[in-house]
């Protein structure tokens, strides 16, 4: 047992190769252009220069991708050294000036839905997946209740594991897998990260087996319950704490409750799935009150390179590779460990 854990780094730094992977990236915007604006009659919401919403969005392109490279070094506000497990790189970059396309109203909706499969074919995006291996897009647009959008979306010929309503036939589905992310140029640097949290819980529930489980099994779960730290109800029920998810830091006595001063125990910092880590008492002070600190200090709790963590004998993966690579995660049936 006590070999377990050096026998599976060994196996962490060779199965997968050297760190970081790097993430091949398609950005894709849409300005709708009145003039020299942006046309808040289709926005709803931003009618800014048609300049200085192409420049916020360069800029929040370039933060995002730093944010998320940062926020997958384990550990790394403590570690200087940690190597970071992603790198996100820009391949591609195409503008339109005109609204997104949208689908039919359907019933229920009040706004038509982004019409995601139309602007994958109108780019190429065969191409891209196909033979440049572009693993994500990065749609720049809009909401304001002028049109619908999922924060994330997935196609693959394992099926849809996104935070969406994972319908198979809304995306182009090629042989290799592809997410698309949907920002919106109007919110900021946290809106956009929060896009890629949300789409790594649902990768990892789906791989913890929890899309299939009973939710009175859910705090029984490596990820949801003793990652996380919660049951059904969403909330941070573990005492002491563990590492929370996007919406609940550990402290969070509701959702979006980033900047609670009131501190509790927890081994979000020492976090071991099998028992609990070394405790302190965290509150928001612990990220400087800063939602988007938050954000990068949960995602450096998520197992990286060199966790040197195990559960129950077994050494756990390296969890960013879900992102990296999810169509190998599939056809060799992955789990959270080894």
């Amino acid at each position: 047992m006590l070999l377990a854990v050096p026998i599976a780094l060994a196996a962490l730094q060779t199965d997968v190769g050297p760190l970081p992977k790097t993430i091949d990236v398609v950005v894709v915007r849409y300005f709708p252009v009145s003039g020299d604006r942006i046309d808040i009659r289709v926005t709803g919401d931003w009618g800014e220069t048609l300049a200085a919403t192409r420049a916020k969005c360069d800029a929040l392109t370039r933060e995002l991708c730093a944010k998320l490279e940062e926020g997958s070094r384990f550990r790394g506000y403590k570690n200087p050294k940690a190597v970071p497990s992603l790198r996100y790189r820009v391949v591609a970059d195409f503008e339109f000036r005109e609204p997104l396309p949208t689908r039919p109203l359907r019933p229920g909706e009040s706004a038509p839905m982004t019409d995601y499969k139309a602007i994958l074919v109108r780019i190429g995006a065969a191409e891209w997946v196909e033979r440049r291996g572009v693993k994500q897009f990065w749609i720049w647009g809009y909401h304001g209740g002028k049109v619908g959008l999922w924060e994330s979306n997935m196609a693959s010929p394992f099926g849809d594991v996104s935070n969406s309503d994972r319908d198979p036939t809304d995306l182009p589905v090629f042989s290799k897998t592809y997410t698309v992310f949907h920002y919106n140029y109007q919110r900021g640097i946290g809106e956009a990260i929060e896009d890629h949290m949300h789409q790594l819980e649902a990768l990892l529930n789906h791989v913890d087996g929890r899309d299939a489980a009973p939710p009175e099994d859910w705090p029984k779960l490596l990820f949801w319950g003793k990652f996380v730290g919660s049951d059904a109800s969403h909330k941070i029920v573990a005492k002491p704490a563990r590492c929370g998810w996007t919406h609940y830091a550990p402290n969070s006595r509701s959702d979006y409750d980033w900047q609670n001063p009131v501190p509790v125990e927890s081994d979000i910092e020492d976090w071991k799935p099998d028992g609990i880590g070394k405790t302190r008492p965290i509150d928001a002070s612990r990220w400087n009150f800063d939602p988007v600190q938050w954000r990068v200090y949960w995602m450096q709790a998520i197992p990286g390179a060199d966790h040197r963590l195990s559960y129950q004998g077994r050494p756990l993966r390296n969890w960013w590779m879900f992102v990296w690579d999810w169509d190998r995660a599939k056809r060799e049936g992955w789990k959270l460990t080894y």
